[in-house]
């Protein structure tokens, strides 16, 4: 048996074989489609959606544009985009069908489909040509991808010279006694709103842990300057819970 069968990777706080991992993130947002923008509401207290405009505005996004939104899910990143450019185009990608289903029944989405499209796709195995986009987004989708590197390389194969890569992600706070009250919430509240939400607390209860086994702020800018970007720099929201990653291909 060759080495590569012998990989393993981390699902939460539980190993796995890295083969089955991109299986086992599939069936929680599977599990959680339907409700899932209910909870990101109810888990942010509607936060999240001042950092996915926090990130538009360091994004600017122009007319004619080209984006793509990598495990864009429901399309709120892609929304926001289009409406910022006015004109342009915007491809989102998921892994799990049934995420890319939901935001296809947006009001939004019926009123720009002409600029959209959804594709069912692997983050570490892009479906498009090399130079294809202007712009690549990950919104809390980067740390459930089995090899964050292969991912990193795929998003500057596909950018255009000159497009520009940005990461929203949860994130680590400096303070060490915030972010253990952070971590009392986090672990004690949120697999329980989604047991009460979404009738799905272990879906729940490993997006916590994915949280905290994601590197810190410093240890993931590396890992993009590794994967060929320049100008790599990242900004804290809410005092780390959530940071926001750009990197550039020159």
């Amino acid at each position: 048996m060759s080495g590569e069968e012998h990989k393993t990777t981390h699902f939460g706080y539980k190993t796995v074989p890295e083969e089955e991992k991109a299986h086992l993130v599939h069936g929680v947002f599977t599990n959680v489609a339907s409700k899932y923008d209910v909870m990101n509401d109810a888990m942010s207290l509607g936060i999240h959606r001042i950092w996915k405009d926090a990130m538009m505005d360091w994004l600017a996004p122009r007319p004619g544009q080209r984006l793509l939104d990598v495990a864009g899910g429901t399309g709120d990143i892609a929304f926001r985009f289009l409406k910022r450019a006015g004109t342009g185009h915007a491809t989102v990608l998921d892994l799990t069908e049934s995420m890319l289903l939901e935001g296809e029944k947006r009001a939004e989405a019926a009123q720009m489909a002409d600029s959209l499209d959804w594709v069912v796709g692997d983050a570490m195995a892009l479906p498009f040509r090399e130079n294809s986009f202007d712009v690549y987004t990950i919104s809390f989708g980067i740390r459930n991808v089995t090899r964050i590197g292969d991912a990193l390389a795929e998003a500057f194969r596909v950018l255009r010279p000159g497009g520009r890569l940005m990461v929203l992600e949860f994130s680590h706070i400096p303070n060490d006694l915030m972010q253990k009250a952070y971590d009392l919430y986090s672990f004690n509240v949120i697999p329980r709103l989604g047991q009460l939400i979404a009738k799905d607390r272990d879906s729940y209860q490993y997006l916590v842990e994915s949280i905290r086994r994601f590197p810190d702020q410093e240890t993931f800018a590396a890992m993009i300057r590794d994967a060929g970007f320049e100008n790599v720099k990242y900004r804290n929201l809410s005092m780390g819970i959530a940071a926001l990653h750009s990197g550039w291909k020159i």
